[in-house]
């Protein structure tokens, strides 16, 4: 009961940090949204730095587990390739207010203490894809290719998709902030762009 009462916090604190910045947020907002009081909120986290680190190192580490697990399973690279894919499209479109969380972070200047945090967990994940695509250079299921371009590439996509919402809803003519169009339109189209791509550009013919 705890742990989800932790949870429940942390998932309302990442949505007004997505919303309202770190500045424009306050504790007691928070644990107003999350229908505790404000000594509970405080005996988990003790402080509102506290929350907001809890929030990104839950998102940032559970992923990092995730992609790790990938990487140790005895499938070809190019499998590995298309779990990671699918499941980084999916959390992704689906945390959408997250990564807006972490961009509007890492655009700032102050706090870099938190940037820091945030540039040494994402490291962490591009280094498990990295890994699979320097593994398949390695045993010959890929190409040489340019490996840093490579991962630039499928994250600027994701950039453009989730941080210009509006610009990239313009392109696509349907509205990007509709969760509907994002899960019936958007992440089918992303997860086949990407794969199309990275199959062209990584496998051998």
């Amino acid at each position: 009961m705890k742990e989800e009462k932790k949870d429940h916090i942390l998932v309302v604190a990442e949505k007004l940090f997505s919303q309202h910045g770190y500045d424009g947020t306050s504790t007691r907002s928070i644990a107003s949204e999350a229908g505790v009081n404000l000594a509970m909120l405080n005996y988990y986290f003790g402080s509102k730095e506290g929350v907001y680190k809890a929030v990104l190192e839950k998102r940032l580490g559970d992923f990092h587990q995730i992609l790790n697990s990938i990487n140790e399973e005895a499938i070809s690279s190019w499998e590995k390739l298309e779990r990671y894919i699918d499941l980084y499209v999916e959390r992704v479109l689906n945390n959408n207010c997250f990564h807006k969380l972490i961009q509007r972070e890492l655009s700032l200047d102050q706090r870099s203490a938190t940037a820091d945090l945030i540039t040494d967990a994402i490291m962490k994940n591009v280094a498990e894809i990295k890994k699979v695509i320097c593994d398949g250079i390695q045993n010959g299921s890929f190409r040489e290719v340019d490996v840093e371009m490579t991962i630039a590439s499928i994250f600027g996509t994701k950039y453009y998709l989730v941080n210009t919402s509006s610009i990239a809803s313009k392109l696509f003519n349907k509205d990007l902030k509709d969760q509907t169009v994002i899960d019936e339109d958007i992440k089918p189209r992303l997860k086949k762009f990407l794969l199309d791509l990275l199959n062209a550009h990584l496998r051998k013919i």
